[in-house]
C-alpha cells in the first residue's frame, strides 16, 4: 500500500454522500491491522474531499474511536499530533487522547499521509446559539490557549507558526481586493459584478488602515516572546469544533493547530458570530472578550491588536475570495448579489462598536 498515493477526489451527481473512494476504504482497513483491538463497525462520519481527507466512526472491541486521514504534510501532520499528545498527556486538556499503535506510534503512515486513532468523546453537545454559549465557547478557547503554552514539537516535524506573518497576511488581503476589483471588471458583463466594483474601494482602505495600525502597534514587540510563549491556535475553532462533554468543554479537530498569537482565534470566533447576527453587537463582543480573558489574561497591548483585527474586513474577504477560483459561476449567482449587500451592512454596524470598546482595557497590565 506505500506505493499508492493518496490524491483529492471529486464528488458528482453519483456519489453519496461522505463519498470516499475505494482505494481509500482500503488503505483504511489496512491501517486498523497496526492497532490492538477488533472493529465492529466502521462509519464515514466527515470528508474533505478536496483536500484528500476524511474521518470515520469505529465501534470496536476497546469502546467507541475516531479514525483520521490527515490530508496536510506528513512532517505538518506530526505537529499537529505530536501538541494533541502534549495537551493530553502533560496538560491533562480535555482534547481526545490518541490512540497508540501495537508498537506504540501516535500514527500510522499510509498512501503518503498519516493516519491516527483517537477517542470518540461521548456525550459531547453544541452550547446553545446565544451570549451564554459564546461566552462558554471564548472561556473553553482561552483554557486552550493557556494550557498550550510551552508547547515543544516533535524534532522531526515541519514547526508550524504564523507569529510572524501578520503584516504579510495583511498585505495579502490588500493585494486580494485589488484582483476582486479586475476580475469584476473583466467580467462586468455579469450581474453581481458590478455591486462588487462599487464597493471593493472601500473594503480595501480598511484593510489599508489595518495595516498602517498594525505596523504602529505593539505586535513586533508582542511576537518576539516566541512560538512557546504564546503556545497555539486552533485555526478552525467555532460552535462545533468546541462541544460540552460530561465533565467541562471538549474541544476536537486539532488537525490545524499552529503558533501563533492566541487572539487571532478569538477574532475570527466574534467576527463569524457577529455574521450570525446580521448586525455587530457591543454586549457580545465585549462578553465574549471578558470570558475568554477569565481564561487567558488579555492585556492591554494584546487587546489593542484585537481592536486591529477586527477593523480588517474580514468577512467580505472570506466570502469574496471564491471570486478568484470560479468567477463566472460566482459573479452570476444570484444570492452574491444579496450576500454582498448583508455584508455591507453588517460592516455598517462594526464601527460604532469598536468605537465603543476602544478603551476597555485602558491601563490594564
Amino acid at each position: 500500500m506505500e506505493k499508492i498515493l493518496i490524491v483529492p477526489w471529486e464528488e458528482d451527481e453519483l456519489t453519496y454522500e461522505f463519498f470516499v473512494p475505494e482505494y481509500i476504504e482500503q488503505i483504511a482497513q489496512n491501517v486498523l491491522e497496526y492497532y490492538d483491538f477488533s472493529v465492529q463497525s466502521i462509519k464515514v462520519v466527515t470528508t474533505k474531499p478536496d483536500k484528500g481527507g476524511s474521518i470515520w466512526k469505529l465501534e470496536t472491541s476497546a469502546g467507541p474511536k475516531s479514525l483520521k486521514l490527515l490530508h496536510r504534510r506528513p512532517t505538518r501532520s506530526m505537529f499537529s499530533l505530536g501538541a494533541q499528545e502534549y495537551l493530553v498527556n502533560v496538560k491533562e486538556a480535555r482534547v481526545p487522547p490518541i490512540i497508540k499503535t501495537k508498537d506504540g506510534s501516535n500514527y500510522v503512515e499510509a498512501g503518503g499521509k498519516l493516519w491516527f486513532v483517537a477517542e470518540w468523546i461521548e456525550p459531547l453537545t453544541p452550547v446553545t446559539k446565544d451570549l451564554e454559549g459564546a461566552k462558554h465557547l471564548c472561556h473553553a478557547l482561552g483554557e486552550f490557549h493557556q494550557l498550550s503554552k510551552g508547547y515543544v514539537p516533535p524534532s522531526q516535524s515541519e514547526v508550524a507558526s504564523r507569529l510572524y506573518k501578520w503584516p504579510k497576511s495583511y498585505q495579502k488581503v490588500i493585494t486580494k481586493m485589488d484582483w476582486f476589483r479586475n476580475i469584476a471588471n473583466a467580467y462586468n458583463e455579469l450581474p453581481a459584478s458590478s455591486h462588487l466594483l462599487s464597493v471593493v474601494d472601500g473594503f480595501e482602505e480598511q484593510a489599508k488602515r489595518s495595516l498602517e495600525r498594525l505596523n504602529q502597534s505593539s505586535y513586533l514587540e508582542l511576537v518576539q516572546h516566541g512560538n512557546e510563549y504564546w503556545g497555539l491556535v486552533h485555526q478552525d475553532y467555532g460552535w462545533s469544533n468546541g462541544q460540552m462533554g460530561a465533565n467541562g468543554m471538549w474541544i476536537i479537530d486539532l488537525d490545524g493547530v499552529a503558533y501563533d498569537l492566541p487572539i487571532r482565534d478569538l477574532t475570527k470566533l466574534i467576527t463569524g458570530t457577529m455574521a450570525d447576527l446580521y448586525r455587530w453587537d457591543a454586549t457580545w463582543v465585549r462578553e465574549m472578550i471578558k470570558a475568554y480573558h477569565e481564561a487567558n489574561p488579555i492585556s492591554s497591548k494584546l487587546y489593542d491588536i484585537i481592536m486591529i483585527e477586527l477593523s480588517l474586513p474580514n468577512d467580505f474577504y472570506k466570502n469574496i475570495k471564491e471570486v478568484v477560483y470560479d468567477p463566472e459561476i460566482f459573479l452570476n449567482d444570484p444570492t452574491t448579489i444579496s450576500m454582498i449587500q448583508t455584508i455591507v451592512d453588517t460592516d455598517q454596524t462594526k464601527w460604532p462598536v469598536l468605537e465603543e470598546i476602544k478603551d476597555d482595557w485602558k491601563g490594564v497590565e
